[in-house]
């Protein structure tokens, strides 16, 4: 939808509403992105009373973050707000324009989404003797802000519990798998500290989608939580320093890489990838077509759709298929596959380096959207 001249005047004249949590992972990728782009906002705490009047009759159910605009408009899902603004304040894009830095970016930011979502979810839960003050007060703060503090960890004890115990078996990182994740995680964590030593950000002076979609999971439980971020802190400084530019940004500065260039130390991030992530993507492409199949009829998915098997650093376990999945997927796979023969034929020496050309040429036969807050076939 075109946003005009006027519209764009209240953008700038009124604050967006952001209501999200620190101790949330995806508000830590929204709210990064509006400092980056200097977009004026109020960030107002999601607390139960927040969820039950505003959010929940709203959204349809419990989830952050969310963005009220100026003009009235609901949004939700980190990409969709992030999408909706970016036109709305086009200085200093966060999607590169070059083909190469821009599909790079979106495996990034899927990536970071999508995946670091495990050791997120797992060091937080699993190293609960050194972190579990930090947790109940921040659950204590949300379900009753006006507590006194000495009350708030109380306060927080059951939902805390309740939370933390569903992710092993969604993510599928049940005790058997712990290991893995550690594994993947701290080699993840020395690839990028590595690439970070050359450059502030993925693709150079200025963060682009794919640093947005590592802020999430690195900010407000890798970092912020105290054994994760003890973790980071000694194993990768530089990981560290980059949080930190993150959550305080120079606004509005910075510049992408001259000449489509993808440094050599994002290699081994993208091998990473295309290693881990791509087979349960491409997976799930196939279930959510079967499903789809099972259901003609049927337009909105659910949010998961049966469970596959997954393999990491060597160990496998079953986890969730989830539709949501598919649809960020698409992004990098269609921007691929939209691009000229000259343009593909010049990312092709990186793409058999990392192991990405069957990742990115997937036939996606079931395309989904994100409408209404939920993921839907394309009619």
């Amino acid at each position: 939808m075109a946003v005009t001249e006027h519209a764009l005047e209240r953008d700038m004249s009124q604050p967006y509403i952001f209501y999200g949590a620190e101790v949330s992972l995806y508000s830590g990728k929204v709210r990064a992105y509006l400092r980056y782009k200097a977009i004026p906002y109020e960030e107002r705490l999601s607390t139960l009373a927040v969820y039950r009047q505003i959010i929940v009759p709203k959204i349809g159910r419990p989830i952050i973050p969310v963005v009220l605009t100026p003009e009235g408009e609901y949004l939700q899902d980190t990409t969709v707000i992030i999408d909706a603004l970016e036109p709305r304040f086009p200085d200093h894009p966060v999607y590169p324009d070059t083909p190469a830095q821009r599909l790079v970016a979106l495996l990034l930011e899927l990536y970071g989404d999508e995946w670091l979502v495990m050791p997120a979810m797992h060091y937080r839960w699993q190293y609960r003797r050194q972190n579990l003050g930090t947790i109940l007060r921040a659950f204590g703060n949300l379900l009753r802000p006006q507590s006194p503090a000495w009350l708030k960890p109380i306060i927080g004890l059951l939902p805390a519990f309740k939370f933390g115990g569903r992710y092993q078996n969604y993510f599928g990182i049940g005790k058997p798998m712990h290991a893995a994740v550690e594994r993947s995680y701290e080699g993840f964590l020395d690839e990028l500290n590595a690439h970070l030593a050359k450059h502030d950000f993925l693709l150079g002076s200025r963060p682009s989608i794919g640093d947005f979609g590592f802020i999430g999971p690195l900010y407000a439980h890798l970092y912020a939580d105290p054994a994760p971020g003890k973790l980071m802190r000694e194993r990768a400084p530089n990981v560290a320093r980059w949080v930190e530019r993150m959550q305080h940004p120079e606004p509005l500065s910075g510049t992408f890489l001259a000449n489509d260039e993808i440094p050599d130390t994002l290699v081994p991030l993208l091998a990473r990838v295309f290693r881990e992530q791509a087979p349960v993507l491409q997976d799930t492409v196939r279930a959510v077509t079967e499903w789809c199949a099972a259901n003609p009829t049927t337009d909105a998915l659910p949010r998961v759709i049966g469970r596959h098997r997954f393999t990491l650093e060597g160990d496998s376990n079953d986890r969730a298929i989830q539709p949501y999945s598919q649809w960020m997927f698409q992004r990098p796979v269609q921007f691929y596959q939209q691009l000229s023969d000259s343009e593909r034929a010049r990312i092709a020496p990186l793409l058999q380096q990392t192991g990405g050309l069957d990742a990115l040429t997937t036939a996606i036969t079931t395309p989904l959207e994100y409408v209404g807050y939920q993921a839907r076939r394309v009619r």
